[in-house]
């Protein structure tokens, strides 16, 4: 039987994510890409409060698709590809939309996963369901907020 290959993606603004998604990497045995912005987000891009920052101006507008630095090798030779982001404006930044269609997730799955400092995943899997074939597996894995167990990361694992 061909084993199944997996793949760790995440976007980090503030490096929270990334964490998670290095553990999550290594509970899954999964490979790990960073989804990285073009441009860097500064601090200012990221002052949520200010309407007029990089991720305000982005988060509200929905067809808003920043550009990701770079590309994963090989995508096609995933089975299950785990996403990360934190969680903004109560679904996932826009940059994950980019990330998921810049390749073709026909009949693979992507487990979600997030973090926040206290929302969920509000309308994510909605607003991602526009950027993946029909075919796609979307399942919501976790929202971590803060800390976290071995067995949250574990639970996120074995949901691919």
């Amino acid at each position: 039987m061909e084993q199944r290959k997996r793949l760790v993606a995440y976007f980090s603004a503030s490096g929270v994510t990334r964490r998670a998604a290095q553990q999550i990497a290594i509970a899954a045995g999964a490979d790990l890409f960073e989804i990285e912005p073009k441009i860097p987000y500064t601090n200012a891009d990221l002052n949520w409060s200010n309407a007029k920052s990089r991720s305000s101006i982005e988060m509200k507008n929905p067809a808003s698709r920043p550009e990701i630095a770079t590309r994963v090798e090989a995508m096609a030779d995933y089975d299950t590809v785990y996403v990360g982001f934190p969680v903004w404006w109560y679904v996932a930044p826009t940059i994950i939309n980019t990330f998921l269609e810049s390749y073709d997730f026909s009949g693979k799955t992507v487990v979600l996963f997030a973090t926040s400092g206290g929302s969920g995943f509000g309308g994510t899997v909605k607003s991602l369901m526009g950027s993946v074939p029909a075919t796609t597996r979307i399942i919501e894995g976790a929202v971590f907020r803060g800390r976290w167990t071995e067995s949250e990361i574990k639970g996120v694992a074995e949901k691919g």
